[in-house]
């Protein structure tokens, strides 16, 4: 019996910005720990902790829950994909090593039963704003990595998981914004775009973007955002013959 494939993103494990964190990553474990046995492999498509750094010898507090239920199922033989996004770039082999999941650190095409699938955290692509390039260029930077990982890990965790509260809480409501349109939102120009030069790709997915969107944009091809595990508590399953959200 052919066993389902999972995608979902965007948790943003220990946010001090989500009040019920402790409640989000159990029911984020629960999930995990009831699909244990119906999968055959699960995509997490980037920023699952809201700031995640590795030093050298230490790794941030928390997330026991998670990392014990990831780490559960790669030695089940479950395939557990883990893509960095813009909140857990930091990642230098603990993941890998201890947790047993298959790193992807830029948009990977793959084939999934016969259907490829271009899947993708999503920042960065297609983005204009020249801001958010320059602050990425600086997060990607291997120098401005290792200057950072001097810093006592009291302070580098203090201040990441800040940046990424007053980042979250800055939006109005901390919401993100709604669906630009087909004309104006990044990912779809993007995709589009990309298209035309790999027009055998099936499905599209992302995260990154908060929101839930699924836009045929060919009588091929699929675009789906995947929404959150904040709020929406939305993933994606292939069964190896229909991509359904859920």
């Amino acid at each position: 019996m052919r066993k389902n494939v999972y995608i979902l993103s965007d948790a943003h494990l220990g946010s001090l910005a989500i009040k019920h964190a402790r409640t989000q990553e159990r029911r984020l474990v629960r999930f995990l720990d009831e699909i244990k046995h119906k999968a055959e492999a699960i995509y997490l498509l980037g920023d699952m902790f809201d700031f995640w750094y590795e030093y050298k010898y230490v790794v941030p507090k928390g997330y026991t829950r998670f990392l014990g239920k990831i780490s559960e199922l790669s030695d089940l033989g479950v395939e557990v994909h883990y893509f960095t996004g813009n909140h857990d770039i930091w990642t230098y082999g603990y993941l890998e090593k201890e947790c047993g999941v298959i790193l992807h650190t830029k948009p990977t095409t793959v084939d999934i039963h016969g259907k490829l699938f271009y899947l993708a955290h999503g920042d960065g692509l297609g983005d204009k704003d020249k801001g958010f390039h320059i602050i990425r260029s600086i997060f990607h930077n291997r120098w401005c990595q290792r200057m950072f990982s001097a810093l006592h890990p009291r302070w580098g965790m203090a201040f990441g998981l800040t940046w990424a509260k007053h980042s979250r809480l800055k939006r109005e409501d901390g919401k993100e914004l709604p669906f630009q349109g087909e004309d104006k939102e990044a990912l779809v120009l993007y995709t589009k775009k990309y298209m035309k030069d790999h027009p055998n790709i099936d499905y599209f997915i992302y995260g990154h973007r908060h929101i839930q969107l699924d836009v045929e944009l060919s009588s091929k091809t699929r675009l789906l955002i995947i929404g959150d595990w904040i709020t929406q508590f939305t993933y994606l399953i292939f069964d190896g013959e229909n991509l359904i959200i859920e």
